[in-house]
């Protein structure tokens, strides 16, 4: 069975956000942090503060959008409030 990944990275350099998903997230965040993805090499390095795991692709897809958008950010901000010190 795969397991698919929606994860959270925040920048060292200015503290943003990149939220994605992946079947691998330990070559995800190393191709991040290499500059490998055009949206995110210019903030390099990049940390993992927050992951999801699914056994569905298209979940883990639904789950990414549902994240992005602004009731998501929200959720992730008050799931992280403690960790994050908002």
């Amino acid at each position: 069975m795969e397991t698919y990944y929606v994860y959270l990275l925040q920048s060292e350099v200015d503290n943003s956000w990149y939220i994605g998903f992946t079947n691998d997230l330990n070559r995800r965040l190393s191709e991040h942090n290499n500059g490998h993805s055009f949206y995110t090499k210019r903030k390099i390095p990049w940390i993992l503060i927050y992951y999801e795991v699914s056994f569905n692709k298209y979940d883990a897809i639904a789950r990414e959008k549902y994240l992005k958008s602004g009731m998501g950010r929200r959720y992730l901000k008050n799931r992280l409030k403690n960790q994050l010190n908002f």
